[in-house]
């Protein structure tokens, strides 16, 4: 069923994405990593709805999203420029339960995981690592962000305050490094991956998240070294 959430915040996440903060009565909470749909409405009756992961996670009815701006899309450039505090969002979820994250139960592990995300595709790693943090697990988790540039990073602050609490989180520069950064801007590559992360037999789970190529090559480098394609939890982005 659908439910109407009504937009309480709305910022700068980067310099082409926001993050937005809705209100949704009745909603029944959700696990790290799930995803909802969003639909929009035009005056002609016409609809289009996408998928967005949520960035928050618990029974709260507060929920946190962050959308980039794809201009070529039909939903995204409405949540990135139009959309304003006290506008409404017609909203179906939660979704995913294959990708979430639970601290017990169907959905959780009690060993090392491994969360890898391209650009936006950090959205539901982030709400997985506040959970692994709040359930005094972080310790078993590590996190590998591949971005265009430091400015692109999402949850940049927050994700400071987990690496300064215990996370372990390696980053990947594709166009943009900082000064001091050791390695010139590239994309991500097998050797770069099998570097960043432990081995296969060190790992209980990997959550890969991103643009559809991305994932597919992280998918099929993890494979490639060793990874049991049954520990392997891929989330694709579909369109905008």
């Amino acid at each position: 069923m659908w439910a109407v959430g009504t937009v309480t915040e709305v910022m700068s996440e980067t310099p082409t994405a926001r993050r937005i903060v809705l209100d949704v009565p009745g909603w029944p909470g959700n696990d790290a990593g799930s995803h909802l749909d969003i639909r929009l409405t035009a005056p002609d009756g016409y609809q289009a709805s996408r998928s967005y992961s949520i960035a928050s996670y618990g029974s709260s009815q507060r929920l946190v999203l962050a959308v980039d701006d794809i201009p070529t899309g039909e939903v995204s450039p409405f949540l990135t420029h139009e959309l304003r505090v006290g506008d409404q969002l017609e909203v179906h979820g939660p979704l995913g339960a294959y990708f979430v994250w639970r601290p017990a139960g169907f959905g959780s592990t009690t060993g090392p995981v491994q969360l890898v995300g391209g650009g936006s595709g950090i959205v539901p790693l982030y709400a997985i690592a506040r959970a692994a943090a709040d359930a005094g697990r972080m310790g078993d988790f590590r996190l590998l962000s591949s971005v265009r540039s430091p400015g692109d990073q999402f949850f940049a602050t927050e994700l400071d305050d987990l690496a300064a609490s215990g996370l372990r989180i390696d980053r990947v520069y594709t166009r943009v490094a900082p000064a001091e950064w050791p390695l010139p801007p590239a994309r991500l590559t097998r050797e770069t991956l099998a570097l960043a992360i432990p081995d296969a037999a060190s790992l209980e789970r990997s959550y890969v998240c991103g643009p559809t190529p991305f994932v597919e090559a992280v998918a099929g480098w993890l494979i490639d070294l060793g990874h049991s394609p049954g520990t392997i939890r891929t989330e694709r982005f579909g369109g905008a």
